[in-house]
């Protein structure tokens, strides 16, 4: 066996309701005065009433922040950061998708270690310590909660990660009860992004893939699979809305450790200039990049098709990797998810750029099965118009 490194949250409290006793389950670890990092979105459905509301009602002072875009920039960081230290702040609670997670993170890491947000780009870069910090998703998808990763928006349009074991919080909280009321539409392409993250992991090439997280990757993959449709046409079903969580802790859980690859880099042009949210650009992409890599990943594609499909557990092993993409393309077009980047407004002429820009996203391509050059992300991007 290979050696590997596999880091985790330290903590994970999966149940359904939790948010109302966020003072008993993390306020001891957040201390006396705490942020709670969120959005518009997020405030407006009053996710994050009941968390507020028992930090409160313990006698914990708790200042809102609530201006985190999506896809957020480096505004978004520097404006926290500015008042977590007004707050003179003990610990941070972000509630929301992976942009307050992934904000979150970062101002823990600049506040709680005097760094500067230009100085931990990269990976393995930042120094710590960072602030006390509790994750509570509430969507299943981008598995921030377990990974050690944040990607920020600088500048117009490119994405930089900051990846750091720092990073990983002090507790993940899955609430299913703050997710029954996300859209149809939200759920499926936040699903198809766990899903994504499980199967990039699986096949990654990194030197750090390692039997953990595969068995992670298996397990999510199972979990998502037998739940997405359940959880999208019938979002109030708590079964199905705690199990896409754990799939998608899961799967983080599987590529913090064994990173993605293609699907991602050629998805982040899509969400960086035309903004477009990020599971569903990942979705755009995925059977494309899929098929590009099926030269090099036949076999593995194979051993992992009956844990999202058990149906395909009866087609020859030949061609059950091929019966696996289109079964994930046709979960697509089931979930009513755009399928094709026309659909989502990106003109034809932007192809190239959006291809140049791919290939910068050397973090994530050198895991990829098979060797992609700027042609090939050209090639798949013309097959998704």
């Amino acid at each position: 066996m290979s050696n590997f490194i596999f880091n985790t949250t330290k903590s994970v409290v999966a149940e359904a309701g939790a948010s109302v006793r966020m003072a008993d389950i993390a306020g001891g670890l957040l201390g006396d005065r705490v942020v709670v990092v969120t959005d518009k979105g997020v405030r407006a459905l009053g996710l994050a009433d009941a968390a507020i509301a028992s930090l409160e009602a313990a006698g914990i002072a708790v200042a809102i922040f609530d201006d985190v875009a999506a896809d957020p920039p480096e505004s978004n960081i520097h404006a926290l950061v500015e008042a977590v230290r007004a707050h003179q702040t003990t610990g941070i609670l972000a509630i929301g998708g992976g942009s307050p997670m992934d904000v979150a993170k970062v101002a823990a890491l600049l506040v709680g270690g005097g760094e500067r947000l230009a100085d931990v780009y990269g990976v393995n870069v930042a120094r710590g310590p960072r602030l006390p910090l509790v994750l509570v998703p509430t969507t299943a998808g981008t598995g921030s909660e377990v990974t050690p990763i944040a990607i920020i928006t600088t500048g117009d349009a490119e994405k930089k990660g900051v990846v750091s074991p720092l990073l990983l919080p002090d507790m993940a909280i899955l609430d299913a009860d703050l997710t029954l009321g996300l859209p149809p539409a939200v759920t499926a392409a936040t699903g198809i992004d766990a899903m994504v993250h499980a199967i990039e992991s699986y096949a990654s090439i990194s030197a750090n893939n390692n039997p953990i997280s595969r068995g992670l990757a298996r397990q999510a993959l199972q979990l998502l699979g037998a739940n997405i449709r359940e959880a999208v046409f019938n979002g109030r079903d708590r079964a199905a809305r705690s199990a896409m969580l754990l799939g998608s802790l899961l799967a983080g859980q599987a590529f913090a450790n064994s990173p993605v690859a293609a699907v991602h880099a050629l998805a982040y042009p899509i969400g960086g200039h035309f903004h477009v949210p990020h599971g569903l650009s990942n979705a755009l992409v995925l059977a494309h990049v899929l098929r590009f890599n099926l030269p090099a990943t036949r076999d593995v594609y194979a051993e992992i098709a009956a844990d999202a499909f058990p149906e395909l557990a009866d087609v020859a092993a030949a061609e059950r990797a091929q019966a696996f993409i289109e079964a994930l393309a046709n979960l697509g077009r089931d979930l009513r998810i755009p399928q094709s980047l026309r659909e989502v407004g990106i003109p034809r002429d932007a192809l190239p750029m959006m291809a140049r820009d791919a290939m910068k996203q050397t973090r994530l391509l050198v895991n990829n099965p098979r060797p992609l050059a700027e042609e090939d992300a050209l090639a798949i991007y013309e097959a998704a118009f």
